[in-house]
């Protein structure tokens, strides 16, 4: 009788769904809600799982720097009641987007929110670009975040419930030389965000596109940028900034997000930019590589 009693409380306590994706059951709980984070270790990805936090989810903090995520698991598991996750993964591999979705059905995770916002920047011209950079830029701004898209979004579907925001760029409309790589790629997240809002329409699962502008992380040198007067003349935001915005612009259901008035006033402005003056700047950085 004693048995039964402690058997029928878990039960209310930890009510579960079955899912079935691709053969594949998924048995999760649905007492403890996770978000996915991708490049969770340092900047934007950093505050977006803290601001997720603080709104009760656990996090799935992934990326392929070990220690920082560890600090991030830290941080967050003293300041709320929730769980992390650490899994340490490289996501410019063929096979990341499997591991991670392999990770959370190991070990029973009910994942409400994927954020997709690994990235890197390379900056060069193309064809001095190194052949691998640049096969680890496409996998990890194009194929990764479509695949977990395509795994996450399935679960969620089935559940009829669930968030999924990209992290896109204000580059996204910006194809400009020595970033042909980081811009078009960023043009690719930004599309395939609003045309999976659409087919997502009518299932309870919210896609939103976060487009920041620039911000002061680590990809920018502060010997080389005064990141103080930028952020103080507008023209740079805060990574915390730039979550908090992305965070709740995802949870009002909106489909983009592009913090700060600078950056919506350059994505406006650089559309009419003339061909002839992108060239023309081309040339003259070109020229200062040179020398």
């Amino acid at each position: 009788m004693f048995r039964l009693s402690i058997l029928n409380l878990l039960r209310k306590s930890y009510s579960s769904r079955t899912v079935f994706i691709g053969g594949v059951t998924l048995y999760m709980i649905d007492q403890e809600k996770y978000a996915v984070v991708t490049g969770a270790s340092s900047g934007i990805g950093w505050f977006i799982a803290a601001e997720l936090a603080k709104k009760g989810y656990s996090i799935v903090a992934v990326s392929n720097q070990g220690p920082e995520l560890h600090k991030l698991k830290s941080e967050l598991q003293a300041l709320y009641s929730i769980h992390v996750r650490v899994f340490d993964c490289d996501l410019s591999k063929n096979d990341a987007a499997e591991k991670v979705f392999e990770f959370c059905v190991k070990n029973k995770l009910q994942i409400e929110v994927l954020v997709n916002n690994a990235g890197i920047l390379i900056y060069g011209e193309l064809t001095r670009i190194d052949v691998e950079q640049t096969k680890s830029i496409l996998q990890l701004h194009m194929d990764t975040p479509a695949m977990l898209c395509r795994m996450f979004g399935a679960a969620m579907v089935e559940t009829g419930k669930g968030y999924m925001m990209n992290v896109s760029s204000i580059s996204s409309v910006m194809p400009y030389p020595f970033i042909s790589l980081y811009g078009p790629t960023k043009t690719f997240i930004r599309q395939f965000t609003k045309a999976l809002r659409f087919e997502m329409n009518d299932t309870g699962v919210h896609v939103s596109c976060l487009l920041p502008g620039a911000t002061a992380t680590a990809l920018y040198d502060p010997e080389k940028v005064n990141l103080t007067l930028a952020m103080r003349l507008g023209v740079m935001k805060t990574p915390e900034d730039v979550a908090k915005a992305g965070v709740k612009s995802m949870f009002n259901q909106r489909k983009e997000c592009v913090p700060g008035v600078f950056n919506k006033f350059i994505m406006l402005f650089v559309r009419i930019v003339p061909d002839f003056l992108i060239a023309f700047i081309y040339r003259k950085k070109k020229n200062e590589f040179v020398k």
